[in-house]
């Protein structure tokens, strides 16, 4: 995989991956995406020669950024609508446009400016379906993700113990061995 066309193309032919879009698309908020660990995780099983169908997704965080309605209470109305429909998936859902109170950050313009705010730049990526397929939105670009790099976002290179924290307490060099830290006090 070179590049965001090769990760789209990589989600289309993976149906559990199509079905989580396909219900967002259908029962979720407006210009919604799932974000973080559901790209991130399946294309590093993938570049690890694990089976990324082994393990279902721990969680599917989607985010979208609404304005004029952001309330806990529209996120919960959109996260029950996707119970609904597919009561089995672990939907999260998030109205960015309320998130950077919780972050202690200024107001996120959009999606791809929330998720420039997340710990690692191969977890700020987050997928959809629209009128032509699969879209990818990845503020920071795809090569840490397809380089399997934990790199700091420039909201946390002063913070490198939060990603350092993610890190063990999800257990991923454990799941990834080949995973390399950058910026996080280990050699690339």
């Amino acid at each position: 995989m070179r590049d965001a066309a090769d990760i789209a193309d990589f989600i289309a032919h993976h149906p559990r991956m199509m079905r989580c879009l396909a219900v967002l698309a259908a029962h979720g908020p407006a210009d919604a995406w799932i974000g973080a660990g559901f790209v991130r995780n399946a294309l590093w099983d993938h570049l690890s020669g694990q089976d990324t169908e082994a393990l279902p997704p721990a969680d599917l965080d989607v985010v979208f950024h609404d304005p004029v309605n952001a309330t806990a209470e529209q996120d919960a109305a959109f996260e029950a609508a996707l119970h609904i429909a597919a009561p089995d998936l672990p939907w999260s859902v998030r109205n960015q446009a309320r998130m950077y109170e919780r972050n202690g950050h200024r107001p996120y313009r959009d999606v791809a400016d929330a998720l420039a705010h997340w710990p690692e730049t191969a977890t700020a990526i987050a997928a959809r379906l629209g009128p032509k397929g699969v879209e990818i939105l990845a503020p920071f670009g795809v090569e840490d993700v397809l380089e399997m790099i934990i790199r700091p976002t420039p909201a946390f290179y002063t913070k490198p113990e939060i990603p350092l924290a993610r890190l063990e307490a999800k257990g991923w060099r454990t799941r990834w061995p080949r995973l390399r830290l950058v910026g996080l006090g280990d050699s690339p």
